[in-house]
């Protein structure tokens, strides 16, 4: 039987695929089958949290450890359990309590975060964090980028939650506009002009905050010799390694030590 104090679920729901996977916290590697599907349309609360039900008992049953804690990473700013925007997903669920109804569809607390805050702190713990534990100090800044553009910032490894740097306003519009990956292939981009919006992104960002690194995270980061070294922003750029795995690490290592975003930090 699975030692159900080293596993955790991970659920991390996108605008286009919610994936849940069993996840093994000494390493943050999957214990099982990554389980993936589409999300719902509409992408209701009540459509999206059947959907996680379902597949936090399949990914549970497959590692025998059926009650084992569950984390999600929402495409959401999340304040006292309530997801209060909502970014490519359903606008109901702005301002909905989205922890309680989810712990009650399970069967158990839910541990709930901003979806690019746990693929950051899954990153910091698991990916270029544990080969590097000097990337933990200072104002690191964390950025998916896929349908839009996520962030995680952390100061000496503790997350500060619910950035939303990919909405800051660059010529009139949301950043992410142009930054994201989606972008470039919206506007059949070349990768230079691409990483020319991303620069100018970044470059916004670091007189904001003036980081000692930033970590590019999404599917796209495995490209990162496209775009990377094109890039001319002040602060060194380097490609996260998790990938599509961070949203369910993140989520599964919140839902074993839900103070993990005050933690990383602290040994380093």
């Amino acid at each position: 039987m699975a030692d159900e104090r080293r596993i955790s679920i991970g659920v991390d729901v996108g605008g286009s695929g919610i994936k849940v996977g069993a996840v093994d916290l000494a390493t943050g590697a999957l214990a099982g089958t990554r389980h993936r599907v589409v999300t719902p349309k509409p992408s209701t609360p009540e459509a999206v949290i059947k959907v996680i039900a379902s597949l936090v008992k399949r990914a549970g049953a497959e590692v025998d450890a059926p009650m084992a804690p569950v984390g999600v990473g929402m495409p959401a700013v999340i304040l006292d359990g309530s997801t209060m925007t909502a970014a490519n997903i359903d606008r109901r669920w702005v301002g909905f309590p989205a922890r309680d109804a989810m712990s009650a569809a399970v069967g158990r607390p839910v541990a709930l975060g901003n979806d690019a805050d746990v693929a950051g702190l899954a990153e910091i713990r698991y990916g270029v964090g544990l080969s590097d534990p000097s990337i933990r100090r200072g104002v690191v800044i964390f950025l998916t980028l896929g349908t839009g553009v996520g962030s995680a910032v952390f100061n000496d490894g503790v997350l500060v939650p619910n950035t939303e740097l990919g909405h800051m306003e660059i010529r009139g519009k949301d950043a992410e506009w142009r930054s994201a990956a989606a972008a470039r292939l919206r506007r059949s981009e070349s990768w230079k002009g691409w990483a020319e919006d991303l620069d100018e992104h970044l470059k916004s960002i670091d007189k904001l905050f003036w980081p000692r690194l930033f970590i590019l995270g999404g599917g796209v980061s495995k490209q990162g010799d496209r775009f990377i070294p094109r890039l001319t922003c002040r602060p060194p750029v380097i490609a996260a390694t998790l990938r599509n795995e961070a949203g369910i690490a993140g989520a599964a290592l919140l839902a074993a030590d839900p103070t993990a975003r005050a933690q990383e930090g602290a040994d380093d």
